[in-house]
């Protein structure tokens, strides 16, 4: 399962002129997807935060109903349990997160596989729990045999698969469409000066008052405290991390990461420590993010450089951590 971090939202009211619309902020905060969320906003006109509030968990529900793992009856987890052959319907919501989970799995030839949930739950990161011990090879092979994003098929009337054991795990890329969803709805409410966040994954548009720019901070990837990496300015951006430092179990001193590549069915082996992406669409950071820690630095940049994604790259060294960015992020560095 996906780790996902935290990013601080700087928050800074400043004062109004007296001959200006007096300038609200508002801040509601709820529980989701087995994480939080927070929504930042100002408005200068009042707004009913606690209606505002229901149409988020209201729409915050949905996803989870249709997506989450962790929901016997959810729309994925009844696809999963379809072994027929046949296509399975699926709502609009799903059919756009599964079509850009395969957008990207396709032009990262497989490093992003929302299939790999067998292998998540082999290796102890899933609903089914922890485990002690690691898989024997001869058990993470008879797990790839049931794995591949190819074996999915999508189309308009539904998804269907080519193998019957296989399974949907959207936990890489749902948290992000969540994000735009609630993005969303906030703009459908006249909101066009915000912050979402759903467990580090995030959405920003507009400013502050006075044209202060939203500035958000990406923890520094160390277990032993909460600090800052790097402050940045994202302008109307969605924002994702994903890092393997704080979801991991030890055995025999190897350290096994939570992060799995689905080209050997094993935790990712690299020094890349967190990856933070930024696109107009979280849902399609959100998926970046994953497929970039997953590859090798050296790769992550490469790819990131090709297809002019903005990408920062924290990587580990023998002297400490160094910053890695592609040409795309270098605008939105703060200092």
């Amino acid at each position: 399962m996906k780790n996902w971090l935290a990013l601080i939202g700087l928050a800074i009211l400043v004062s109004c002129s007296p001959a200006k619309p007096l300038t609200e902020q508002y801040q509601l905060n709820g529980d989701t997807m087995g994480t939080y969320y927070v929504v930042k906003f100002y408005s200068d006109k009042a707004i009913d935060s606690n209606a505002l509030q229901q149409q988020i968990d209201t729409e915050l529900e949905l996803v989870n109903d249709l997506m989450s793992t962790y929901r016997p009856q959810s729309e994925l987890m009844r696809f999963n349990r379809h072994s027929d052959g046949s296509v399975f319907p699926l709502s609009p919501q799903t059919h756009t997160v599964v079509a850009e989970a395969l957008r990207i799995a396709g032009q990262t030839q497989g490093v992003l596989d929302v299939t790999v949930g067998p292998l998540v739950e082999l290796w102890g990161f899933g609903a089914h729990g922890r485990i002690e011990h690691a898989p024997d090879d001869a058990l993470i092979e008879q797990t790839r045999a049931v794995v591949g994003y190819n074996k999915l098929t999508l189309n308009e009337a539904g998804l269907s698969k080519a193998e019957p054991a296989l399974a949907v795990d959207l936990s890489t890329i749902a948290k992000g469409f969540g994000v735009d969803q609630v993005a969303a709805l906030l703009e459908q409410n006249g909101i066009s000066d915000y912050l979402v966040e759903i467990g580090g994954e995030m959405r920003l548009k507009g400013s502050k008052p006075e044209q202060q720019p939203w500035k958000i901070a990406i923890e520094k990837p160390v277990t032993t405290e909460r600090a800052v990496q790097r402050i940045l300015v994202p302008g109307d951006m969605g924002v994702a991390t994903s890092g393997d430092y704080r979801n991991y179990f030890e055995e025999d001193g190897v350290r096994y990461s939570h992060l799995l590549d689905p080209r050997t069915g094993k935790p990712i082996n690299n020094r890349t420590v967190s990856v933070t992406v930024l696109h107009p669409s979280c849902m399609t950071a959100d998926g970046y993010a994953t497929a970039l820690n997953v590859m090798s630095e050296q790769e992550a940049l490469a790819f990131a450089e090709q297809h002019g994604i903005a990408v920062l790259l924290v990587v580990k060294t023998d002297d400490g951590f160094v910053e890695l960015t592609s040409s795309a992020f270098k605008p939105y560095l703060a200092g």
